[in-house]
């Protein structure tokens, strides 16, 4: 399993648009420029992203354009759909394109804060995953952890 620790270079961004394109050109996708403009929004926005979001930080591309590319580079595994309740969700690039990391997801709000465990931590949770899916001769592959509560905005109110 290929896993970009907390502690490793970001990508560069031609590094990022590099593995864009082999990741869709494994799926049978070309990688438009409608797509790359996609991506380039979602490294400007620096967070997970909703969809509304994106039409923000890029303003020539068609909500529904987004919709369609966002399935497609979800599918070809170039992005992660985070799910925060009801219609809301967020898109984040996927591993090994970013660090892995987990979140905290708030059920009213629907904000999303991305939390990086050290690796010790990181690797108690792999080896207690591991066990468990050994168990039930589960085989995984990898894995999420999205905890959901209230932010701290949400719960003073």
């Amino acid at each position: 399993m290929t896993r970009r620790r907390n502690t490793d270079p970001p990508l560069s961004t031609s590094d990022l648009h590099a593995a864009v394109s082999q990741r869709l050109a494994r799926h049978d996708h070309r990688y438009t420029q409608g797509r790359r403009r996609l991506v380039e929004a979602i490294l400007e926005a620096g967070q997970p992203v909703t969809l509304p979001e994106i039409v923000v930080v890029a303003p020539g591309l068609a909500p529904s354009s987004v919709y369609r590319n966002l399935d497609v580079l979800e599918r070809s595994g170039v992005v992660n759909r985070i799910t925060s309740g009801g219609d809301r969700a967020h898109f984040e690039f996927a591993e090994p394109l970013m660090s892995h990391h987990h979140h905290l997801v708030c059920v009213d709000c629907g904000s999303i804060e991305d939390v990086f465990l050290d690796d010790e931590l990181e690797a108690s949770v792999d080896r207690s995953l591991a066990e468990v899916a050994g168990q039930a001769g589960f085989t995984p592959l990898r894995h999420s952890l999205d905890l959901h509560g209230r932010c701290a905005g949400c719960e003073s109110d």
